[in-house]
């Protein structure tokens, strides 16, 4: 009894959509049971076995959750590009022909910059998490959108890192192609505001097209130039190649500094355990990572990850980007759906038109509510496993912030964060948004880093070019004063006092200098300084060490240093030490001082009695009487003399 009755329920059912179909046919169509959206990436890079299992997770959750799309399903179909620009633009239309009501990628922004223009004539969202390129500008493809942080953004960051550790040029290493070119690009005018510059830029054959003998001829010319700071922007493949080459060249030895994209970051995050040979060729580098704070979904979803890839990858947080763009996907949908819309496409007459080609075109078809399911991505307000999921005015995602990574021989150890709020800091970004923004120089903060070569002391960040010459400095060989500067004879080694002064100098240099020393004279008689210095203005040596007197007409022609030694009369005194006692200031009077000084007290008071003693009546009485005169008046003028005096 049961079964017949379960039978004549699935007859009624199937009888009531057989109607329904019939009576409301469009209606029937508009809503169907499954939305499609693609997926174009190539599977055999990090990132898109990464984002393989990633969106495949988010569609069973999202099916799982019948109040998302209201019981239909979403079917993400999956299209590997195996790094092919064309076989990309060939999924891209297949897709377009199957009713797809937005795609997920490119993977690449060189096909980012292609599809835009095919999903702008088609009104169907493009959303990518790995096409970062600054270059993708949303006025000329409104259809595009990048829902992990831009690039600009990461190159701030490295900018910043440049700043703050004092470095002025950098030499910058990339692929060739859009979006590490425009990376690139971006770095550039973003040093230049912190008074920093790009000295050199190495293109690269584009992903992964790089052979080894590419880079080994970029490197060796890396090698002979100044700088030490180098910026790898690429992708895995070539980086670790670059990597590869560099340790083979000394070039991950002491004194280098690498700073690497985020593609290093993912390399250690999804590459678990890493060969020895990669882990060694890399060891002191410093790398971005995007930045997901932490939370419950976060760690149930990295907890379950294992069991969703099989054990064939680590996460890293694209795979969290991939995640939640599926769910930014759904929820518009949804909301689409809450506000009347419906999913329905509508022929291109300017497509119609080209049916008698054997290319069947007419199946592309306009989506029609295309740029309201856009319209709600953009706004979308959610907090997915990377945060909090807002798009600002130019798109961008809100508070974009990158983890900082030094590579060392245990793996990978973070020394800090960045982000757009407040710039460098040690604290995690979500800690720093409730407070004003503050980029002050003082409130920049990394911890240690292990550099390459294992040294924990900042790099000097660049050194004297190979490829240029060394110094020509000349000293006197003078015969006498041999204290100053002398030849030890039989070598070209120079000594003496000025050699000393001139080699503590340069070893306060922040920078390596090559030099070498040339001995002017014969050695018989001291040189001609005049001559010496005539030779340095025009350019024979580059400057000169020795006991050489600062001069008017010499210094018309050359630049001194300060003198560090005083010329001039001096007296020389022996020293001795004396105790102190309140008759100090007795000593200077010798008896014969005493004697002196009280002659000339008699002499002075004889002088003013003679003159006075006719015509003063002062100075007459008796001789006692005229002695206490004369010395009352030598007192006075000696009193007089020393007020006249002070």
């Amino acid at each position: 009894m049961s079964l017949l009755m379960t039978m004549i329920n699935l007859v009624l059912l199937l009888s009531i959509f057989i109607l329904f179909v019939q009576v409301f046919p469009e209606e029937a169509a508009l809503r169907p049971n499954v939305v499609n959206v693609g997926a174009i990436f190539s599977f055999d890079t990090i990132n898109g076995k990464v984002a393989k299992v990633a969106m495949k997770a988010a569609e069973d959750d999202i099916n799982s959750d019948p109040s998302i799309l209201g019981g239909r399903k979403l079917f993400v179909a999956l299209h590997d590009s195996n790094y092919s620009s064309f076989l990309s633009f060939i999924g891209a239309l297949q897709f377009m022909e199957t009713d797809t009501v937005a795609i997920i990628g490119p993977q690449s922004s060189v096909m980012a910059h292609v599809l835009s223009h095919l999903a702008n004539e088609l009104h169907v969202p493009l959303l990518s998490f790995t096409a970062l390129d600054p270059g993708l500008s949303p006025l000329q493809y409104p259809f595009f959108v990048q829902t992990a942080p831009n690039d600009k953004f990461q190159m701030i960051a490295i900018a910043e890192m440049v700043s703050y550790f004092g470095w002025a040029e950098v030499i910058a290493v990339f692929s060739d192609d859009n979006q590490n070119r425009n990376g690139i690009i971006m770095l550039d005018d973003k040093l230049a505001e912190r008074r920093c510059r790009i000295s050199y830029k190495a293109t690269l054959p584009p992903d992964p097209m790089a052979k080894r003998s590419d880079v080994l001829r970029e490197l060796a010319k890396i090698q002979m130039m100044e700088s030490r700071v180098i910026v790898l922007n690429t992708f895995s493949k070539t980086g670790l190649l670059v990597f590869e080459v560099a340790k083979s060249l000394g070039m991950m030895e002491k004194g280098y500094v690498w700073i690497a994209s985020t593609w290093l970051s993912t390399v250690l995050d999804s590459t678990s355990p890493l060969k020895p040979e990669t882990a060694n060729s890399i060891r002191g580098a410093l790398t971005l990572r995007p930045h997901t704070p932490d939370s419950k979904r976060k760690r149930d979803f990295i907890s379950r990850w294992n069991q969703l890839s099989n054990g064939s990858i680590g996460l890293n947080p694209y795979g969290l980007f991939a995640y939640d763009t599926v769910w930014m996907i759904a929820r518009a949908v949804k909301l689409l759906f809450d506000q009347g819309g419906n999913i329905s496409f509508s022929n291109d007459e300017r497509l119609i038109s080209l049916t008698g080609m054997d290319l069947n075109l007419s199946a592309l078809s306009i989506f029609d509510g295309g740029k309201q399911l856009l319209k709600n991505v953009i706004e979308t307000k959610m907090t997915g496993l990377t945060g909090p999921v807002r798009f600002n005015q130019d798109r961008f995602l809100i508070n974009p912030s990158y983890d900082i990574i030094n590579t060392v021989e245990t793996g990978y150890r973070q020394v800090g964060y960045w982000s757009n709020h407040s710039g460098l800091s040690i604290v995690p970004p979500e800690t720093l948004y409730g407070k004003k923004p503050n980029r002050s120089s003082s409130n920049q903060h990394l911890d240690s880093v292990v550099w390459p070569g294992g040294e924990t002391i900042k790099p000097r960040g660049w050194v004297f070019p190979n490829n240029g010459r060394e110094l020509r400095i000349v000293v006197p060989n003078r015969v006498s004063y041999r204290d100053f500067v002398s030849v030890v004879n039989g070598t070209n080694k120079v000594q003496g006092y000025c050699i000393d002064v001139f080699l503590a100098a340069i070893k306060l240099m922040p920078y390596a200098v090559p030099y070498r020393f040339i001995p002017f004279g014969n050695g018989h008689e001291n040189p001609s300084y005049y001559e010496l210095v005539s030779k340095i203005a025009a350019g024979v040596f580059d400057g000169a060490v020795g006991d050489i007197a600062i001069v008017t007409d010499r210094t018309r022609i050359v630049d001194f240093t300060q003198p560090y030694i005083e010329s001039g009369l001096v007296v020389v005194a022996p020293v001795k030490k004396i105790s102190s006692n309140p008759w100090s200031f007795s000593r200077p009077f010798t008896p014969s001082m005493w004697a002196v000084t009280a002659a000339f007290f008699l002499i002075v008071g004889s002088v003013v009695w003679v003159l006075e003693h006719r015509l003063n009546d002062e100075f007459r009485g008796s001789p006692r009487q005229q002695i206490v005169t004369i010395l009352t008046l030598v007192h006075k003028y000696m009193k007089f003399i020393y007020v006249f005096m002070h």
